[in-house]
C-alpha cells in the first residue's frame, strides 16, 4: 500500500500557470500552520504545497511580515506557499490578492470553508456560502487581479445536499478558479460527523480544473481511499499534520521515523516559535500545538495539561524534557479526541 500511495502522491500537477511535484498539501489552519510549524515540516520534506494561516484581506495592504502574527512566512517557503485570504468585499479580497502576487507567493486561496462563529458572523468564510452569487463574484475578482494560481477552498454548505456544492464548484471553476480544496461537511457541524467523501467524486466528475480532498485523512489507508474512491487529484491534511509535522515525508518518501522522532519535534518546535514569534504569540502557539502532539501518546492527557498550564516557552520546553525522561508509551495512531 505505500508503495502505490507514494507513485499516487508523487505525479507532478499542473494548477493554473504552475507545476506541483507532489500532491500532499498542508491546509490552511489559524494558530496552527503558523510558520514555525511550516519550517518545521518542510525540514522533513515531503509536503508538496503549504497554505499560510487564514488571513484578514482587509489587514494585508497594510501588514508588516515581520510585526504581523499570521501574514507571516520565510523567503525559502515562497515557492511552495500559498496564502489564503478570507473577507467578504470583492475589491478587497482582489487588493489583498494583488499584494500576495507581489511578495512573491505560490498562490492564492480563497477561504469559504471556515465555518467558526467568530467568522460567520461577520458574514465571511462559510458564511458566504449561502450567497452564491458574491462568493463567485469574489472569485472573478480576485482571477483578475492576479496571474498567479488561485484556490478557493470550500464545504459542502448550510444544507447537506452536494448537487449545491457540485454546482456552485461549476461556478467557481467558471469565474476562474484554477483548482479547488473541498471539505464534504456541512458549515454547522464542525466535526461531530465523518466528512462525506463520496461528495469530492461527485464534484470532481462535475469540474475539469484539480480539485484537492481534506476532511479525516487520518491515516495512509485513508490517503489512499480517498484517492481511489473519490478521483480527487490530490489531499490537503490538516491536523494529523501539527500532531505528527513528518507526515508527508512519510507517506510520500517513506520515512519511517522512530521514538527518537518525538522528543526531537518537541525540541524543535519550542525552538522554532522563540526564533519566529515573541514570547507571548510563541506560547500561544505552543499551546495550540499541544493536544494535537500529546495525543501520540498513551498517556497524552496528562501531556496536554501540563503544557495547557506553562507561562512560559522555556517552562513548555522543561515539561517536554521531564515528560520524555520516562520513555512516554506511543499510540500507532493519534487520539483523536484531543484534537480541537
Amino acid at each position: 500500500m505505500p508503495n502505490s500511495l507514494e507513485h499516487m502522491l508523487n505525479r507532478p500537477i499542473v494548477v493554473g500557470n504552475r507545476t506541483i511535484k507532489n500532491r500532499l498539501f498542508l491546509a490552511a489552519m489559524t494558530c496552527l500552520g503558523n510558520v514555525a510549524l511550516r519550517e518545521l515540516v518542510a525540514d522533513f520534506g515531503g509536503c508538496g504545497l503549504m497554505f499560510s494561516e487564514m488571513c484578514s484581506a482587509k489587514r494585508i495592504p497594510h501588514e508588516n511580515r515581520n510585526v504581523s502574527l499570521y501574514y507571516r512566512w520565510r523567503d525559502e517557503e515562497l515557492p511552495f506557499l500559498v496564502c489564503q485570504i478570507v473577507g467578504g468585499n470583492a475589491q478587497t479580497m482582489a487588493t489583498a490578492a494583488a499584494k500576495i502576487e507581489a511578495q512573491g507567493f505560490f498562490g492564492v486561496d480563497i477561504n469559504f470553508g471556515c465555518s467558526a462563529s467568530s467568522i460567520c458572523r461577520q458574514n465571511i468564510g462559510a458564511a458566504l456560502l449561502k450567497e452564491p452569487r458574491r462568493a463567485v463574484r469574489i472569485v472573478e475578482s480576485v482571477r483578475k487581479a492576479v496571474s498567479i494560481p488561485l484556490f478557493v477552498k470550500f464545504r459542502t454548505g448550510w444544507v447537506d445536499d452536494p448537487r449545491i456544492s457540485t454546482e456552485l464548484a461549476k461556478r467557481f471553476e467558471n469565474a476562474g478558479a484554477d483548482a479547488l480544496t473541498f471539505h464534504p461537511r456541512v458549515a454547522p457541524d464542525r466535526r461531530t460527523r465523518p466528512p462525506k467523501w463520496e461528495y469530492i467524486g461527485l464534484l470532481k466528475n462535475a469540474v475539469s480544473i484539480p480539485v484537492f480532498g481534506n476532511g479525516n485523512v487520518f491515516s495512509q489507508a485513508d490517503c489512499l481511499n480517498i484517492m481511489e474512491k473519490t478521483g480527487c487529484d490530490g489531499v490537503s491534511i490538516g491536523r494529523m499534520a501539527i500532531a505528527r509535522p513528518w507526515i508527508f515525508a512519510a507517506w510520500s518518501k517513506g520515512l519511517k521515523p522512530d521514538s527518537n522522532i518525538y522528543p526531537a519535534v518537541a525540541e524543535k518546535i519550542v525552538s522554532l516559535l522563540a526564533k519566529h514569534f515573541d514570547s507571548r504569540a510563541a506560547l500561544r502557539r505552543l499551546k495550540k500545538f499541544a493536544p494535537y502532539f500529546a495525543a501520540n501518546f498513551r498517556f497524552g492527557h496528562s501531556l496536554f495539561s501540563k503544557l495547557s498550564n506553562v507561562t512560559s516557552l522555556d517552562e513548555g520546553a522543561e515539561v517536554f524534557a521531564s515528560f520524555f525522561e520516562n520513555n512516554p508509551e506511543t499510540t500507532s495512531h493519534p487520539n483523536v479526541n484531543l484534537f480541537c
